[in-house]
Formats: structure tokens, C-alpha cells, sequence
């Protein structure tokens, strides 16, 4: 089985969004979700030592993220009442998911420490997953065999990420570049420090430069496509984007970024296949926006199609019931 490659690049997405979760982050009155995480190989091979754990609140979209061991525990804190759902994910590949974990409104806590969802994860040969989730297999193209040079440099530079140690880790990553400019990984995780400490100029060459080194990195890609996003750049953010739909059809997330950009360039016809998309792929919060575009575009009846179908992924949305007027107005018999 081809060796999986460290989750370094995946949980420096953690500090661009920057909520990790700990149990001192309680609040008075927030919500708990937490489990026991065990990952098993087929046949006794070898699994990740470590999955990044992502929570999404049903309709907001993601509310932090977490790094544990194959074999540990998470705890999500300080949770406002709603539904939520658990991706777990091995270098940006998802390899299971919980759906429909329901806090709060009324909803009994099975633990008197919150809401427990322990999640068992078969890890399949080639770098598939189960838990409810297709089988993934890791791509060549995620693959850099690093030399001996700098092996230990990455390492350390991981581990001063997961002390959150952010300098440090970019000053070890700079070492690894200039020393091989062809470690693609080194660039994007070094764009993602420069991105989570507001360097945009400096995190976006370095996503080009990760770019240059391997062109068929959808991760560098995503990342560029969301950097020009956050910066209100659609027009530029649309070209990287659009190759990392290329690279990895799979991906809800680079989808609803992609719409979300045509929307904002009033490219509506362009938005709407991508929207779709996303809303296969796990972001039902993409029939919102599809029923916002038809809406605004005097379709009411396809308005009210997208909301109907959103309303049967959230049930609990705070604004059911003037969807649900909208739906009885609008939607042909």
C-alpha cells in the first residue's frame, strides 16, 4: 500500500479558520459534542496516525476543527443548539462522516458530559475510508517523497504548528523550500501560516510557488482560489478554483466556493452547475444560495425547489416556517 503522507497540509487549514476546540472554551449555557475516534485497517495494515476531525453547523457551514490520534478522543465545546455533522478527513480526503447530530431544542444529552458520538473508521487499502463515506484513494499527486535533507525540518515544523507556534514553524518551512523548491507541501503549508497571520502577498506566492512545483495539486489550488476569495478577488479566484474542481471533482467545498464566486460576478448560469454540486457533495447550505439566484431571477417555483430540499436536510432551520410560506406560494402542483 502506497505510505500515507503525513496530515501536516490538513491541519494547517485548521489555523486559517483557527477554532480548535478545547475543553477550557466552555461557556455557560454552549453545547458539548465529543467521542471516541478508532481508526481499523483491513488485514492488519497500517492506518493514519492522526484524522482531522471537521464540525459543520447545519446551515453555517464549518465551526472548527481538530486533529486527533487514530486511536483518541474529541470534544467540541461551547456549541449553539442545531444540527450538526462530522467529516473526517486524511490529507483532504474525507474518509467518514456523521450526519444529523442534533444539540440542544429540546434534545436530551446522552452523556452528562454532552452529546457522544463515538466514530469507528475502517481504513481501507489505497487510503479508502468507511464510516459512511465512499472509499478514497490517495493520489500520486499527493505524494512528495521528501529527502533525507529535510525530512526532519518537516517533522519539527509540524510540531511547532501543533503548539501553535506559528513563527517558528515558518522559519523551519522556509529552510525546507530554499533548500528544495520542488516540495510542494512545504510551500502550501508556509501559504497557510502567511494566510492565517493575514500575510496575503506572502501566502499567495507562496501558493504559486507550491503551484509551479507541482501543477496538479488541487490543494494549492483551493487554497489560492479561496485566499483571492477572502480578499473579494472572484474574477481571479475563479481560475484556480475552477482547476481544483478539475483536480478534485469530489470536493463540496471547492464547488460552493467556485458558485459562490460566479454569484458574486453576477454569473449566475456559471454559479448554478457548481451549486448543485456542492449540495451533493455535502454543503446543503448550496440550495440556499440556488434559491436565492432563482428567486432573484423570478423562477420562484425553482426557488421554492431548492428551499424544500434544503429544508428536508435542516429541518431545524430558525427560518423554517417563512421557507415553508415561500413553498406553499410558490411551488407548482
Amino acid at each position: 500500500m502506497r505510505k500515507v503522507i503525513s496530515t501536516f497540509i490538513t491541519l494547517l487549514l485548521v489555523v486559517v479558520a483557527l477554532q480548535l476546540c478545547a475543553p477550557e472554551a466552555i461557556a455557560q449555557g454552549g453545547f458539548t459534542i465529543f467521542g471516541d475516534v478508532r481508526v481499523v485497517g483491513d488485514h492488519n495494515e497500517v492506518v493514519p496516525k492522526e484524522v482531522i476531525l471537521i464540525l459543520r453547523r447545519v446551515p453555517d457551514g464549518e465551526v472548527g476543527r481538530q486533529m486527533v490520534s487514530s486511536r483518541g478522543r474529541y470534544r467540541f465545546t461551547n456549541l449553539k443548539a442545531g444540527e450538526y455533522e462530522i467529516l473526517a478527513e486524511v490529507n483532504g480526503k474525507e474518509i467518514g462522516r456523521v450526519t444529523q447530530i442534533r444539540v440542544g431544542n429540546g434534545t436530551l444529552s446522552n452523556s452528562p458530559y454532552g452529546y457522544q458520538n463515538d466514530l469507528d473508521i475502517r481504513w481501507r487499502s489505497g487510503g479508502g475510508g468507511g464510516g459512511g463515506a465512499a472509499p478514497r484513494v490517495i493520489s500520486a499527486t499527493d505524494v512528495y517523497e521528501r529527502p533525507a535533507t529535510t525530512r526532519e525540518l518537516f517533522v519539527k515544523a509540524e510540531e511547532s504548528v501543533g503548539k501553535k507556534k506559528f513563527d517558528q514553524a515558518s522559519t523551519l518551512l522556509k529552510q525546507i523550500v530554499e533548500t528544495d523548491k520542488a516540495d510542494f507541501q512545504a510551500w502550501t503549508a508556509l501559504g497557510s501560516i502567511y494566510f492565517a497571520q493575514e500575510k496575503f502577498s506572502d501566502a499567495e506566492q507562496a501558493y504559486l510557488h507550491a503551484i509551479e512545483a507541482k501543477p496538479d495539486s488541487a490543494r494549492a489550488h483551493f487554497n489560492l482560489g479561496r485566499l483571492r476569495s477572502s480578499q473579494k478577488r472572484y474574477e481571479e479566484a475563479v481560475e484556480p478554483l475552477t482547476k481544483a474542481v478539475e483536480l478534485q471533482a469530489t470536493s463540496g467545498d471547492a464547488h460552493m466556493l467556485l458558485g459562490e464566486c460566479y454569484l458574486q460576478l453576477k454569473k449566475g448560469s456559471k454559479a448554478i452547475p457548481h451549486l448543485n454540486e456542492a449540495a451533493k457533495l455535502g454543503r446543503p447550505d448550496a440550495h440556499l444560495r440556488l434559491g436565492w439566484l432563482y428567486n432573484a431571477a423570478g423562477m420562484k417555483d425553482k426557488a421554492a425547489i431548492e428551499y424544500e430540499e434544503y429544508l428536508k436536510k435542516n429541518p431545524d432551520y430558525p427560518d423554517k416556517n417563512k421557507l415553508k410560506e415561500y413553498i406553499v406560494s410558490n411551488k407548482k402542483s
